[in-house]
């Protein structure tokens, strides 16, 4: 019968539980992570989660090094993610050897706290799960001379592309509203990308908006105010409930409620202002 060992949360089990020696070990190795994500993980939602958490389990697991114990809630707040979420992705990782979770106890009481998560170092059983890319192409197919050119050129604007080997960058990347659905205006867009990497965050906050702007006359379908007056009324409330944000203002029922109260105020004042309905 196997006896339970209890490792005790404190700098001294941390320190023994580390796999590296310098920090340059460490980022080596979460490169090659990284790699290995990009190619045995077909989703780029997913791929792109998964990086962002082996940053910031990287960024905080400098003190001891290859070792982290935030609690995942922290972590979900930082990845800007749900708890079962980020429980998932840390699982997958665990899966692909990347990391490995060792249940830690609080010295005066005993009682479970955050798991030490250990990153590790690269070996072969884990780097041998990256996918080969099998040629399909046939090699007897004679190259023309046109043909050859092409791939020059291909090989041309491939080099010349940006380099996605800086997955530093990836969650600052991700702020870019390209992935945006189409019916988002893009001026909106832009101003709640600046803040938001998600574009289900930024298609949310629109979907307050077209919400709020209630239909007035339903033989027609019209609305409380045109296209226009929504973008225009859309990015003003964005910009306030940017500033309320910055202020530190506390959303009790959650940042998407405290949106739409700002937006239907707003709404109502410009209703009544004649000059801005004649717009």
């Amino acid at each position: 019968m196997k006896k339970r060992i209890d490792v005790i949360a404190n700098d001294e089990s941390y320190n023994n539980l580390s796999s590296f020696t310098e920090r340059e070990e460490m980022n080596k190795a979460v490169r090659v992570y990284r790699d290995i994500i990009r190619t045995s993980i077909k989703r780029a939602d997913v791929q792109a989660r998964l990086i962002a958490l082996l940053e910031v389990l990287k960024r905080h697991s400098c003190k001891q090094i290859g070792v982290s114990y935030m609690c995942k809630n922290t972590i979900a707040e930082k990845l800007k993610l749900s708890y079962k979420t980020v429980q998932r992705l840390m699982q997958k990782l665990v899966d692909l050897g990347m990391i490995k979770q060792i249940p830690m106890k609080r010295k005066k009481d005993m009682m479970q706290t955050a798991n030490a998560i250990i990153i590790q170092p690269v070996n072969e059983e884990v780097t041998d799960k990256t996918p080969v890319k099998v040629d399909k192409k046939c090699p007897t197919i004679k190259t023309t001379t046109s043909s050859l050119k092409q791939n020059i050129k291909r090989y041309k604007e491939r080099n010349n592309a940006p380099s996605l080997s800086h997955v530093d960058k990836s969650v600052d990347n991700l702020l870019k509203a390209n992935f945006v659905a189409a019916w988002v205006p893009d001026n909106f867009a832009n101003l709640a990308s600046a803040f938001y990497h998600e574009a289900k965050t930024i298609q949310e906050f629109w979907k307050v908006v077209k919400q709020c702007n209630r239909v007035i006359n339903h033989s027609t379908g019209s609305r409380a105010f045109n296209k226009s007056q929504e973008i225009q009324i859309g990015n003003r409330v964005f910009k306030e409930f940017a500033m309320k944000v910055k202020a530190g203002t506390k959303m009790i029922k959650g940042q998407f409620a405290y949106f739409n109260g700002i937006v239907n105020k707003l709404m109502t004042k410009f209703y009544f202002d004649e000059d801005f309905i004649a717009e």
